[in-house]
Parts: structure tokens; C-alpha cells; sequence
């Protein structure tokens, strides 16, 4: 009689702790009878009847990922590959039909973002294509959001996460970037040489005039000058004659000349034979030639 009534504990408890059983945080389980659907049960402790119920499947709730690679061909005609990010979720409020209307939700999911890249991307260029991403993963999201919502499962987010051209093409735009700069920098090179240029010229221009007034000012003073020393030299010295001083003048510079010829290091200048005598002849000459062009002047004048 006591074993008997151990057996029937034994079975009792194993009925009872067979019964028994844990679910994990956001998960449900899908409890069936008989092959038919019974319940759900949720997270922490649930029962269920022993050889009659069972478990025939667990879905978690966590928002997952799912990464597509579209290889497709843009409006230039440039393959590129279009890799698009979809974060998704089973409704809690539809775990029956994410569990028993689909049988491979990824499957689904990766043949609805094949379909919407393959409609747009075709009528973008290239260049385009990189700043129309968001417009893509918003269509990827509005179409998986119509149909996945009937399947019990939510649409957080569709992001376009890498666009990626063939290697040559990549070089290529590379290089059309590279020649596009290279363009620009040589503008804006030939613009500062073309101000340096301008600028030295204004430069060479300013410091012309500037040197020009210069001598016109030296001369005025050598003229000023030279008429004191004419008018000193001749209330100084009975007899003296203005061509006397004039002389006396430019003998004194010829031999300044000849001192600041001999003190450079080095000239490339020849002296000829010569005597200071010849000064008065060479005052002469300039005297005449002055007499002269100052004549010519005046004929000029009267023939206009």
C-alpha cells in the first residue's frame, strides 16, 4: 500500500512540474492543443496541461535588424550596391499572426526592400542617388509599413545605410573631384598673380613718378643753388664773369666724377684721354646746344 501510494506522488508531481514552465522578458510563447491553437503566454511563470498542451514556438518582442544588399543600376547606368537597414518588431498585440500568417518574416521583408530599391534607384542618377538615401529608406518604410502591419509586425525604422559603386567607377569620381579642385585652385592662382602683378605695377608706376618729382626737385635745387654761387663768386671777386663760375662749377664736379669712379670696387667704366682744359669747350657745347634747341623752339612756334 505505501509503494503504491509513492508511485501515484511521483506521478502527481511530475503531472504537476511537467505543467510548469517559464517564459523570458519580452517573449511570448505559443501554447497549442491538440494541434490547435490555445493561448499565449506571456513573460514569468505559466502552466500548462501536461501531454495535452504544448509549446510549439516562442517569439521575442525586441525590436531586431535586418541588413538587405541590393545590387541595382542607376539612371547613368552605374551598378551599385544599396545596403538597407530595417528595424522591425512583433506587435504584442498580434503575436498570433506574426507566429502562424508568416513562415520566414525576414524572407518577406528582404523581398519588399528588392522591390521599392529597384523601382527608384533606376530613375536617380549617381551624384543624385547619394543625397536622395533618406527619400529611399522612407519609401522602404511606408511600403513595409502597409503590408508587415496585416503579419503582426511593426516598422521602427528603414535606414539606407552604405551606397557603394563599382571600384572603377569609385576612382573615377575620385579623379573628377581631384581635376575639378586642381581647376579651381589654378583660377584663384592665376587671380593672385594677376593682383601681384598689378599691384607691382602701380608699385613701379608710383615709385617712377615719385623718383621722377624727385630729380625735378634735386634740379631745381642744383639750379638754385648754382645762381647763389654765380651771384656770391661775382659780388666776392672783382672781374668775374657768370662763365667764369659756371666754369669753376663744373670743374669741381668733373672732379667729384672722377673720386666716386675711383672709390667703387667695381666699374666697368673706361676713361678715355682727356684733360680738365676741355671743360670750358664741353661748357661751350652744352651752352650752344641749349642756345639752339631753344631757337628751334621758336621757329616751331611761329610756323604753327
Amino acid at each position: 500500500m505505501v509503494g503504491f501510494l509513492i508511485v501515484i506522488g511521483v506521478f502527481a508531481l511530475s503531472l504537476l512540474f511537467g505543467g510548469l514552465f517559464t517564459v523570458r522578458q519580452q517573449t511570448s510563447a505559443i501554447i497549442e492543443r491538440f494541434g490547435k491553437f490555445k493561448k499565449i503566454s506571456p513573460a514569468g511563470l505559466n502552466f500548462k496541461i501536461p501531454f495535452i498542451d504544448r509549446i510549439v514556438g516562442r517569439l521575442s518582442l525586441r525590436v531586431q535588424q535586418l541588413d538587405v544588399r541590393v545590387e541595382t543600376k542607376t539612371k547613368d547606368n552605374v551598378f551599385v550596391f544599396v545596403v538597407v537597414s530595417v528595424q522591425y518588431h512583433v506587435l504584442s498585440n498580434k503575436v498570433v499572426d506574426a507566429f502562424y500568417r508568416l513562415q520566414n518574416p525576414q524572407e518577406q521583408i528582404t523581398a519588399f526592400v528588392f522591390d521599392t530599391v529597384r523601382a527608384r534607384v533606376p530613375n536617380t542618377n549617381l551624384d543624385e542617388l547619394f543625397q536622395m538615401k533618406d527619400d529611399i529608406a522612407n519609401a522602404v518604410k511606408v511600403e513595409l509599413d502597409q503590408v508587415m502591419d496585416d503579419f503582426g509586425y511593426g516598422i521602427l525604422k528603414a535606414l539606407v545605410t552604405d551606397i557603394d559603386p563599382d571600384a572603377k567607377v569609385k576612382v573615377s569620381m575620385n579623379e573628377i573631384n581631384a581635376a575639378q579642385r586642381l581647376r579651381v585652385a589654378a583660377v584663384e592662382q592665376a587671380e593672385a598673380d594677376k593682383i601681384r602683378v598689378v599691384k607691382a605695377a602701380e608699385a613701379e608706376a608710383e615709385s617712377k613718378a615719385l623718383q621722377g618729382q624727385g630729380i625735378a626737385n634735386q634740379r631745381k635745387a642744383i639750379i638754385g643753388g648754382l645762381r647763389e654761387s654765380v651771384e656770391d663768386f661775382s659780388s666776392s671777386i672783382n672781374g668775374a664773369t657768370p662763365q667764369d663760375v659756371m666754369n669753376l662749377v663744373m670743374m669741381t664736379q668733373y672732379f667729384d666724377t672722377i673720386k666716386d669712379i675711383g672709390n667703387a670696387s667695381k666699374t666697368n667704366t673706361i676713361l678715355i684721354p682727356h684733360s680738365p682744359a676741355g671743360m670750358t669747350d664741353l661748357s661751350e657745347q652744352i651752352r650752344n646746344s641749349m642756345i639752339t634747341a631753344h631757337e628751334a623752339t621758336k621757329d616751331t612756334s611761329k610756323t604753327t
